[in-house]
Parts: C-alpha cells; structure tokens; sequence
C-alpha cells in the first residue's frame, strides 16, 4: 500500500513540474527554483513524464494536397471528390497519420447537427478517428457496419473504433455485437434476425456519412488475413478470378465488378447494395501494395470520395491507363 501512494505521489508531483513547463511555459531553472530540485532533475523529471505517458507531444503537421493528381483521378473516375496528400516518404507509420489526417478533415465537411455515421475497421480508419478533434455536444450517432474481427487487433476492431469516435464526437454508439464472419450462412442469417444485431443493421442502412476502409487480396495487407479470418489458401480463389479487394467484406474486381460467393453470406455486414445509397462515402487507403484495390473500388461505385496519398495515386494513374 504504502509503495502505491508513493508511486501515485511521484506522478503527481511529475504531472506537477510538466504542466510548469509546457502549459505555464515556465523555464526550467525557475521550475527547479518552485519545486526544490536542481535545473538537472527538472530535466530528467520532464524526460521521466514524456516516458509514463504523462506528457505526449503532438505535432499537427500541415497536410498539403497533390492537385495534379487528384484532377487526374477524378477525370479517370469522375466521383465526387479526391483528396491526395503530398508525400515525401513512404513508411507505413507516416502513411497512416497523414491519410488519417486529411481523412479527418473531409470527415469534418460533412458533420451536421445530427449526423449518422457509419464505420467499418482496419488501422486507416483507426488513424482516421484518432486524428478526428474532439466536438462534444453533437447529437451524433456512430454505427458499427461490420461484426468483429476477434480476438486479434482489437484497436483496429470496429467496436473499439465506434466507442473511440462516439467519445470523441459526444455522440452513441451503435454495435454489431457479432462476429464478421460466420461458419455458415445459415449461422449468419440467424444472427442477423436477432433483435439487437436487427436494429443496429437496419439503423446501418440510415447512415447520411460512411468512413470506409479498403482492404486488399494481397497477404500481406489483407486485414482478413493479417487478423486471421482467412488463409492464405482460402484467399487464394478470390486472386484466381481476379478479384482484387473489398469494402467492408464487399469483393470487387478490378474492373469494379462485385464477386459475390458464399463468403459475403457468411458476414455480418452492410450490404453491396445499401451501401451504395449512403450520400457521402469516404474510401480512405494508402500504399503501393493497395493500389489494385483503390482501382477496383473507384470503379465499383462504392465510394463517392477518395483519400490517399500521392505515391499511391500516382501508381493509380499509371495503372488505370
């Protein structure tokens, strides 16, 4: 007991000498002066807060745009609006914080008074509502448009990234508390008909806004693989008849026609067709490894708006030629 209130004690007294330093924008020799330490241990108190986590440093870098690029998606495409974020490096970590960014800010653009939102998962969309800045006070409603992946990478899940995105906006939660992906269709038509599982669908289908991942056929990006939903044997069929991704267990060539087989029936998920009526559909993705995917699900009609980044897009129009 008695080491616990002494750990609790050293935070407070860390959190203490922090917010001097980076709220009151006090130096550090006044700060060692205040607290009764030398100029050294503030410094060291400070590096000790960044490394519990008590202080995290947050750059908002300026997102700057490709136009180039986007006129030339959209004069391939002709959907409603492409957003291509400069690059100047190609890691993953760096991808997904810049596309997470500008996806945030096209999310903004829509957000009314009472918006309905509906989310599928995968770690853009996650970077997608961690850049998202707090708006409480919304009457907003987050809906969950795919069951859960598991076990494997719950920050990524569909759930977590709802709860996330309801805090942020003040608003509720809806939840498919399911898995995506069923034995059988039979077990999924079950499921479906559920009360609870029934509503948050048919609330599914109400969405005016839906912030959509697009997944991939390649191993090495499929979130249905890499949270192992499927084999690789098993996604080997979909390679053979050419289809190249999906959104939200949607399957699509990439001619932009849908594949449709007895794994669709098997999910807990909207549907092709519903999600065709959502107003604003926002396919965010990024990489070179997602360009067929991007191609496929720019023909598809499935997304209205397009947020990726310039290396990726210009793959997109090389490719799509």
């Amino acid at each position: 007991m008695a080491e616990k209130s002494n750990a609790q004690k050293r935070t407070s007294v860390l959190a203490n000498v922090a917010e001097k330093y980076y709220i009151e924008g006090k130096d550090q020799s006044t700060i060692a002066l205040e607290v009764g330490v030398t100029r050294s241990m503030v410094s060291r108190m400070l590096t000790e807060a960044r490394n519990l986590g008590i202080v995290e440093i947050r750059i908002n870098r300026p997102i700057h745009s490709d136009r180039e690029l986007e006129e030339a998606i959209y004069d391939k495409f002709r959907i409603k609006s492409v957003f291509v974020v400069s690059m100047d490096g190609t890691g993953r970590e760096k991808i997904l914080e810049v596309l997470g960014s500008a996806a945030a800010g096209v999310l903004k653009q829509y957000l009314t008074s009472d918006p309905v939102i509906g989310v599928t998962w995968g770690t853009t969309i996650s970077a997608t509502v961690d850049a998202v800045q707090p708006q409480p006070g919304q009457s907003t409603r987050i809906v969950q448009l795919v069951g859960a992946q598991g076990a494997k990478n719950v920050e990524y899940d569909g759930h977590a990234l709802v709860k996330r995105l309801a805090e942020k906006l003040g608003g509720e939660g809806y939840y498919l508390n399911a898995p995506c992906l069923c034995q059988s269709a039979e077990i999924a038509e079950s499921i479906r008909e559920t009360r609870g599982i029934r509503e948050t669908i048919e609330l599914g289908k109400q969405i005016g806004i839906a912030l959509l991942g697009i997944g991939t056929t390649e191993t090495e990006y499929s979130s249905f693989y890499l949270s192992g939903l499927l084999t690789a044997e098993e996604l080997e069929p979909f390679r053979k008849n050419k289809v190249v991704g999906d959104i939200a267990g949607n399957y699509f060539k990439q001619d932009g026609s849908p594949y449709m087989d007895d794994f669709l029936r098997r999910m807990i998920t909207i549907h092709w067709e519903d999600l065709q009526k959502v107003p604003v559909r926002i396919g965010v993705a990024g990489g070179p490894g997602k360009t067929e995917a991007i191609i496929g699900a720019l023909r598809s009609g499935l997304i209205t708006h397009l947020v990726t980044d310039s290396i990726t897009a210009r793959f997109i129009t090389q490719k799509a030629d």
